[in-house]
């Protein structure tokens, strides 16, 4: 199975000249569904609109760190063998069909803290997601993954972040759910890799 890497920024760090620190290293595991193609393009063109229209000063996120979270599976020093196991053995249990996703506005979600995230949101059109993300939190149950199955579930997708706060309707955005993946964060060394794909049934 391929390895797919997807880049991500990295967080400014005070330090003296010559004496830079090495880059603290969380090693973070997450199950989500990425955008195709089409619509990552569509997402990122609706980042830099909304940017440009309304003087955020957040940059958007690259095309290829798109994603819908499904459940967070924790943050480690080093790669959790034993958790990624469980997480493959719930990931390949599931036996559900692909799905529509449809995000019809954008929203501004206070997390405490200064810079919050813009997200693409969802309504009506999300019961298959919010099923399939249910059915996924019971499958993780049963290989011992409990804590992390995520019980309150809001179907959402990060554009950027910003200090301003931001709340509109939009277009919408949809595609086909043909796959989900359990990705691999290495927070410090720039990198998400995609350590596994299931199919959806079609």
């Amino acid at each position: 199975m391929g390895v797919t890497r997807i880049p991500t920024a990295t967080p400014a760090q005070a330090s003296l000249p010559g004496f830079e620190p090495e880059p603290e290293r969380i090693d973070s595991l997450y199950l989500a569904i990425l955008p195709p193609a089409p619509a990552a393009a569509q997402i990122e063109s609706l980042a830099k609109q909304l940017r440009g229209e309304h003087g955020l000063k957040g940059n958007p996120l690259e095309r290829e760190r798109l994603h819908v979270s499904l459940h967070y599976l924790g943050g480690y020093a080093g790669l959790p063998q034993a958790i990624v196991s469980a997480a493959r053995s719930a990931a390949a249990s599931m036996a559900l069909p692909a799905f529509e996703i449809v995000f019809d506005r954008v929203g501004s979600v206070a997390r405490g803290q200064r810079s919050q995230p813009l997200m693409l949101l969802g309504g009506a059109g999300m019961t298959a997601l919010n099923q399939f993300q249910h059915a996924l939190g019971l499958a993780l149950r049963k290989t011992g993954l409990g804590r992390w199955a995520t019980a309150r579930f809001t179907p959402q997708l990060t554009l950027l972040y910003d200090d301003r706060s931001l709340e509109q309707t939009i277009e919408p955005i949809a595609w086909i759910a043909q796959e989900f993946v359990l990705v691999h964060g290495m927070v410090g060394q720039s990198r998400h890799e995609v350590i596994g794909r299931w199919p959806l049934r079609k």
